[in-house]
């Protein structure tokens, strides 16, 4: 498949495999949940008896003293006591096979193209680092909000970009179902192509 770079006349060709597959939306929300969880820091933590502070002496005698027995101020029926089933951290993250997430992003890339939704441009970079220059460039692909993909990170290109709220910018190897869904477009280079591409292959 052969599509025109935005800002040369020049044809780029697109693999069929990367750019021309079936929308799986099953296999996309898959993808994109499974990422989402792999995010979750799982860090909450409470705890049981055994961690609380202090306990080690036994409050009262066993007898005599007219109240329930109790061996210890840190049980879970006493103020201060641990918890009876306490949180712990946990792992959220989902497993998703690679050839199926390989072919989510396909799919997701797929249809962002029939939906006039990806821009291929020969380069992308902003070598002042300025924001007001970044705008500028952005403004003559069209592109108000989305995301900017990269073969590799510039420092002065993601200077220019960071403050910019409705605009992200990542490398090839950073792309994922989640920045590519969300997007309302995409604009690629050639490089980052080749390099998604030879990924996907």
């Amino acid at each position: 498949m052969q599509v025109n770079t935005t800002d040369t006349a020049t044809a780029v060709d697109l693999s069929p495999a990367c750019f021309e597959r079936d929308f799986n939306e099953t296999l996309v929300h898959q993808s994109v949940v499974a990422h989402l969880a792999g995010g979750r820091s799982g860090t909450r933590a409470q705890k049981g008896r055994s961690e609380v502070s202090g306990g080690g002496i036994k409050p009262f005698r066993q007898k005599g003293t007219g109240r329930a027995r109790a061996g210890t101020i840190r049980s879970p029926l006493w103020r201060g006591g641990g918890k009876v089933f306490p949180a712990g951290t946990r792992d959220f993250a989902q497993k998703v096979n690679r050839k199926m997430y390989r072919a989510a992003i396909a799919a997701i890339l797929s249809e962002l193209l029939r939906q006039d939704r990806l821009k291929i441009v020969e380069a992308f970079a902003v070598e002042s680092g300025r924001t007001r220059d970044a705008v500028a460039a952005l403004s003559a692909l069209g592109l108000e909000s989305g995301v900017i993909v990269t073969a590799e990170k510039d420092a002065s290109t993601w200077q220019a970009i960071r403050n910019l709220r409705d605009i992200d910018i990542v490398t090839a190897a950073q792309v994922n179902p989640v920045v590519l869904v969300s997007a309302e477009a995409v604009v690629m280079t050639t490089g980052a192509v080749k390099h998604i591409e030879e990924w996907l292959a």
